[in-house]
C-alpha cells in the first residue's frame, strides 16, 4: 500500500513498470488521483484554482505480471501546478509576467525502483 502526502495537493498517483530489455515496454498505470482535475494557477493573483487530494493510498497489482520475466515498479507522484517564482516576482513587484518561462510548475516524485528478478 502506498500512502503519498504532499503539501500543495496530489494530482496523481501513477504506478510506472517496465520490462526487459526495451525502453518500449514500459507501462504507465493510473493509480490514484486525476492529473487532469482542473488544478491551476491564476498568474495575476498566482492563487491556486482548485485542488488536488491532500492524500492518496491505492493498492494495485500488475496485471500482465509474468514470473518468468525480470521487470521494475516505481512511482511517480505528480502535484498541483504552483506559481513559478517568476510569476510571483511579477505580482510582488508589478511587472510584465516573463513570456520565455512558464508561469507555473508542476513537481514530480518519484520512489526508488522495485527490481524483480525470477527464480
Amino acid at each position: 500500500m502506498l500512502v503519498i502526502d504532499i503539501g500543495a495537493g496530489t494530482t496523481d498517483l501513477c504506478r510506472m513498470h517496465g520490462t526487459m530489455p526495451e525502453d518500449a515496454d514500459q507501462e504507465t498505470f493510473d493509480v490514484a488521483g486525476d492529473a487532469h482535475n482542473g488544478a491551476r494557477v491564476d498568474p495575476a493573483t498566482c492563487a491556486t484554482v482548485g485542488s488536488g487530494a491532500r492524500e492518496l493510498c491505492a493498492v494495485w497489482e500488475d496485471p500482465g505480471f509474468d514470473r518468468a520475466q525480470r521487470a521494475f515498479y516505481y512511482v511517480r507522484v505528480l502535484e498541483i501546478p504552483t506559481p513559478r517564482w517568476t510569476t510571483h516576482d511579477a505580482k510582488v513587484f508589478g511587472v510584465k509576467l516573463p513570456t520565455d518561462v512558464p508561469a507555473t510548475l508542476q513537481e514530480r516524485a518519484y520512489s526508488s525502483p522495485i527490481w524483480y528478478t525470477p527464480d
